[in-house]
Protein backbone atom coordinates (compact mmCIF):
# COMPACT_ATOMS: atom_id res chain seq x y z
CA UNK A 1 0.00 0.00 0.00
CA UNK A 2 1.00 3.37 -0.87
CA UNK A 3 0.70 6.30 1.86
CA UNK A 4 0.21 10.23 0.03
CA UNK A 5 2.07 12.08 2.45
CA UNK A 6 0.98 15.60 0.63
CA UNK A 7 -2.55 17.23 0.66
CA UNK A 8 -3.83 16.90 -2.80
CA UNK A 9 -3.28 20.51 -3.83
CA UNK A 10 -5.89 20.14 -6.92
CA UNK A 11 -8.96 20.22 -3.90
CA UNK A 12 -9.25 20.56 0.30
CA UNK A 13 -9.95 17.60 1.74
CA UNK A 14 -12.25 17.34 4.64
CA UNK A 15 -11.05 16.14 7.98
CA UNK A 16 -13.04 13.36 8.01
CA UNK A 17 -11.08 12.36 4.43
CA UNK A 18 -7.11 13.27 6.42
CA UNK A 19 -8.84 11.04 9.08
CA UNK A 20 -9.40 8.05 7.10
CA UNK A 21 -5.55 8.56 5.32
CA UNK A 22 -4.18 8.60 8.82
CA UNK A 23 -6.42 5.18 9.82
CA UNK A 24 -4.70 4.04 6.65
CA UNK A 25 -1.05 4.71 7.69
CA UNK A 26 -2.10 3.60 11.52
CA UNK A 27 -3.21 0.03 10.04
CA UNK A 28 -0.52 -0.21 7.32
CA UNK A 29 2.56 0.46 10.49
CA UNK A 30 0.62 -0.63 13.62
CA UNK A 31 2.64 -4.18 13.49
CA UNK A 32 5.78 -2.41 12.72
CA UNK A 33 7.85 -2.45 16.14
CA UNK A 34 9.11 1.46 16.75
CA UNK A 35 6.75 3.01 14.26
CA UNK A 36 4.62 5.64 16.41
CA UNK A 37 7.37 8.32 15.09
CA UNK A 38 6.56 7.15 11.26
CA UNK A 39 3.11 7.12 12.00
CA UNK A 40 3.26 10.52 13.61
CA UNK A 41 5.44 12.00 10.81
CA UNK A 42 2.96 10.93 8.25
CA UNK A 43 -0.01 11.85 10.09
CA UNK A 44 1.40 15.60 10.19
CA UNK A 45 2.21 15.51 6.45
CA UNK A 46 -1.39 15.02 5.86
CA UNK A 47 -3.25 16.91 8.46
CA UNK A 48 -0.66 19.72 8.48
CA UNK A 49 0.16 19.21 12.37
CA UNK A 50 -0.68 17.05 15.37
CA UNK A 51 -3.95 18.72 17.50
CA UNK A 52 -4.56 16.94 20.85
CA UNK A 53 -7.64 15.28 18.79
CA UNK A 54 -5.39 13.69 16.54
CA UNK A 55 -3.13 12.43 19.06
CA UNK A 56 -6.05 10.98 20.71
CA UNK A 57 -7.26 9.56 17.89
CA UNK A 58 -3.66 8.14 17.28
CA UNK A 59 -3.25 6.51 20.39
CA UNK A 60 -7.07 4.46 20.31
CA UNK A 61 -6.10 3.20 16.99
CA UNK A 62 -2.32 1.70 18.21
CA UNK A 63 -4.27 1.22 22.13
CA UNK A 64 -1.43 3.17 23.50
CA UNK A 65 -2.23 5.49 26.51
CA UNK A 66 -2.49 9.48 25.33
CA UNK A 67 0.89 9.88 27.14
CA UNK A 68 2.90 8.03 25.24
CA UNK A 69 1.69 9.85 21.89
CA UNK A 70 2.09 13.04 23.00
CA UNK A 71 5.13 12.34 24.95
CA UNK A 72 6.91 11.56 21.52
CA UNK A 73 4.98 14.38 19.88
CA UNK A 74 6.10 17.35 22.59
CA UNK A 75 9.88 15.91 22.87
CA UNK A 76 10.87 15.89 19.43
CA UNK A 77 10.85 19.92 17.89
CA UNK A 78 9.81 18.56 14.26
CA UNK A 79 6.63 17.84 15.53
CA UNK A 80 3.95 20.80 15.99
CA UNK A 81 0.46 20.71 17.81
CA UNK A 82 -0.39 23.81 16.10
CA UNK A 83 -0.93 24.75 12.56
CA UNK A 84 2.47 25.86 10.74
CA UNK A 85 2.83 28.08 7.65
CA UNK A 86 3.09 26.88 4.69
CA UNK A 87 6.98 27.07 4.39
CA UNK A 88 8.80 26.21 7.39
CA UNK A 89 12.17 28.24 7.99
CA UNK A 90 14.86 26.73 10.60
CA UNK A 91 17.67 28.63 11.06
CA UNK A 92 20.89 26.74 12.74
CA UNK A 93 21.97 27.69 16.32
CA UNK A 94 24.67 25.50 16.31
CA UNK A 95 27.80 26.83 17.68
CA UNK A 96 29.18 27.69 14.35
CA UNK A 97 25.97 29.06 13.30
CA UNK A 98 25.78 30.85 16.39
CA UNK A 99 29.27 32.05 16.44
CA UNK A 100 28.77 33.56 13.07
CA UNK A 101 25.82 35.19 12.95
CA UNK A 102 23.12 33.14 13.64
CA UNK A 103 21.20 35.03 15.76
CA UNK A 104 21.20 38.11 13.48
CA UNK A 105 19.48 35.65 11.07
CA UNK A 106 17.02 35.39 13.45
CA UNK A 107 16.60 39.20 14.83
CA UNK A 108 16.35 40.02 10.84
CA UNK A 109 13.58 37.69 10.06
CA UNK A 110 11.73 38.14 13.23
CA UNK A 111 11.91 41.59 11.74
CA UNK A 112 10.69 40.90 8.15
CA UNK A 113 8.18 38.31 8.98
CA UNK A 114 6.60 39.89 11.94
CA UNK A 115 6.57 36.62 14.09
CA UNK A 116 8.64 35.17 16.99
CA UNK A 117 10.39 32.06 16.69
CA UNK A 118 7.70 29.54 16.73
CA UNK A 119 5.16 31.70 15.14
CA UNK A 120 3.28 31.77 11.82
CA UNK A 121 3.09 34.69 10.28
CA UNK A 122 -0.53 35.95 9.64
CA UNK A 123 -1.13 34.70 5.96
CA UNK A 124 -0.19 31.20 6.74
CA UNK A 125 3.15 32.06 4.86
CA UNK A 126 5.87 31.19 6.67
CA UNK A 127 6.96 29.63 10.22
CA UNK A 128 9.84 30.27 11.64
CA UNK A 129 11.98 27.86 13.93
CA UNK A 130 15.40 27.71 15.01
CA UNK A 131 17.23 23.92 14.79
CA UNK A 132 20.71 22.90 16.58
CA UNK A 133 22.57 22.08 13.76
CA UNK A 134 22.42 21.16 10.16
CA UNK A 135 25.37 19.83 9.31
CA UNK A 136 26.42 22.59 7.75
CA UNK A 137 29.24 23.88 9.70
CA UNK A 138 31.76 25.21 6.98
CA UNK A 139 29.68 27.02 5.64
CA UNK A 140 27.99 28.65 8.24
CA UNK A 141 25.56 30.48 9.17
CA UNK A 142 22.99 28.42 7.95
CA UNK A 143 19.33 27.98 7.44
CA UNK A 144 16.69 25.48 5.96
CA UNK A 145 13.83 26.43 4.12
CA UNK A 146 11.44 23.49 3.79
CA UNK A 147 14.58 20.63 2.76
CA UNK A 148 16.71 23.47 0.42
CA UNK A 149 19.82 24.15 2.74
CA UNK A 150 21.08 28.05 2.69
CA UNK A 151 24.38 28.48 3.16
CA UNK A 152 26.53 31.80 4.42
CA UNK A 153 23.23 33.54 4.54
CA UNK A 154 23.15 37.02 5.86
CA UNK A 155 20.67 39.40 7.24
CA UNK A 156 21.00 41.09 3.61
CA UNK A 157 20.06 38.10 1.71
CA UNK A 158 17.26 36.86 3.99
CA UNK A 159 14.24 39.15 1.62
CA UNK A 160 15.44 38.02 -1.67
CA UNK A 161 15.77 34.53 -0.43
CA UNK A 162 12.06 34.77 1.40
CA UNK A 163 11.00 36.20 -2.34
CA UNK A 164 11.16 32.85 -3.69
CA UNK A 165 8.44 31.50 -1.73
Amino acid sequence: MSVQVKACQCKKETEEEKFARIAEVIEEYRDREGSLIQILHLAQGIYGYLPLKLQQFIAERLNKPLSEVSGVVTFYSFFSTVPRGENTIRVCLGTACYVRGGKKIIEKLREILGVEVGGTTEDGKFTLEVMRCIGACGLAPAMTINDKVYKQVNPDKLRSILEKY
